[in-house]
């Protein structure tokens, strides 16, 4: 009989939505036979509220991230944290049922907390078995639950602090971050910088602000601007188009190179071609580029989780951390002139580039351990 597979993600940034995309090809390759099936646990077609809590968690990132911080650390202690994930759990039942109902799975994977947590209550009631991938380099109370079959973490430190809080180590495995595949990565550099028309010899760099386009990147090229060097300067605008028109306007008046991308499903390649890459620390992003060696200058993190993710990167030498009132341009000089060799040996020890294959493999193996 077949196995179906669900594989529940959310939209809330494009990380968890990846990271589900990345554990479903392996799964597949795993397991041809299988129904699998992925899931924006957050989508309109899903549920009204669901896309109402994620309009209204996208204004607090946007106006107000002060408040979202607040929610964040009071969800992370072990009172507060129980109550929130009870709150959010139970009114987010009626459209797991609906999931479950119509596709009727075997196995439920789970790459954000929303869903795992209404999945978590109806374990024991409920013939499947639930996996949940996290998504960040730090754990936070609203992922934990003890329904869970087996949970998969960034780091082994992550691992063992579940260990200290008493979840079976049998169920915890630190595989990494998931993240997809690409011929891009075992590519020749030099042909990608010849692809995009990079001068040969010219420092180049990448700037994104995550699927939404934020971060400051107007704020970041003028900034860039006060290098003498020459540079190539590629900006991944996400779905902010007026910050695409923004970019191409200061194009026109910039001694840089400057190569501007709206939404773009080659980031890897673009991050294969450069030498340093300014970013929000977004955990997928971040894991990307350690799978391809690629040092990193951080800047205005989402409170929260990407705080903790900057945290790990620049902890481990990966990455740059810059913070408020700091200068990107001198940043950026320092970086090219002593710190590149370091950090890229930095960011590969910190690369996981077998993570979804790893995590797919022990899916499919501690489920038949139940079964």
């Amino acid at each position: 009989m077949k196995k179906r597979i669900l594989i529940l993600s959310a939209s809330i940034g494009s990380g968890h939505v990846k990271a589900a995309e990345a554990v479903a090809i392996e799964l597949r390759r795993l397991l041809p036979e299988a129904e699998i099936t992925t899931v924006d646990f957050m989508a309109r077609r899903i549920s009204l509220f669901h896309a109402l809590l994620k309009a209204i968690y996208l204004v607090m990132l946007r106006f107000v991230p002060n408040i979202y911080d607040i929610f964040y650390h009071v969800a992370g202690n072990s009172s507060g944290g129980g109550l929130v994930r009870s709150a959010f759990s139970y009114t987010m039942l009626p459209a797991l049922h609906r999931l479950l109902r119509r596709y009727q799975p075997d196995i439920v994977v789970c790459t954000h907390p929303f869903p795992e947590g209404a999945a978590s209550l109806l374990h024991g009631k409920k013939p499947f078995f639930l996996a949940t991938v996290m998504t960040d380099y730090s754990l936070h109370q609203i992922w934990l639950s003890r329904h869970v079959d087996c949970y998969f973490m960034a780091t082994e430190t992550m691992r063992q602090e579940m260990m200290r809080l008493g979840f079976p180590e049998e169920k915890l495995f630190a595989d990494g971050i998931p993240i997809a595949t690409s011929s891009v990565d075992g590519a020749d550099r030099d042909r990608v910088r010849s692809v995009l028309a990079i001068p040969s010899g010219q420092r180049a760099i990448l700037l994104m602000g995550g699927g939404l386009g934020l971060g400051d990147i107007e704020e970041s090229l003028l900034a860039l601007e006060s290098i003498e060097e020459r540079l190539t300067l590629i900006v991944v605008a996400g779905r902010n188009e007026r910050l695409r028109e923004r970019v191409l306007d200061f194009a026109d008046h910039t001694h840089h190179n400057v190569l501007a991308y709206g939404y773009t499903d080659q980031v890897r390649l673009l991050m294969r071609a450069v030498d340093l890459l300014l970013t929000k620390p977004g955990a997928l992003t971040m894991s990307e580029a350690f799978a391809l060696s690629l040092p990193m200058l951080l800047h205005d993190p989402i409170p929260g989780p990407e705080t903790d993710n900057a945290i790990y990167a620049s902890h481990h030498g990966a990455a740059v951390w810059l913070h408020p009132g700091e200068s990107i341009a001198e940043a950026v000089r320092g970086i090219l002139r002593e710190r590149l060799p370091a950090m890229q040996a930095a960011a590969k020890c910190c690369a996981r580039p077998r993570a979804a294959s790893d995590i797919a493999a022990h899916i499919l193996s501690v489920y038949s351990k139940t079964r």
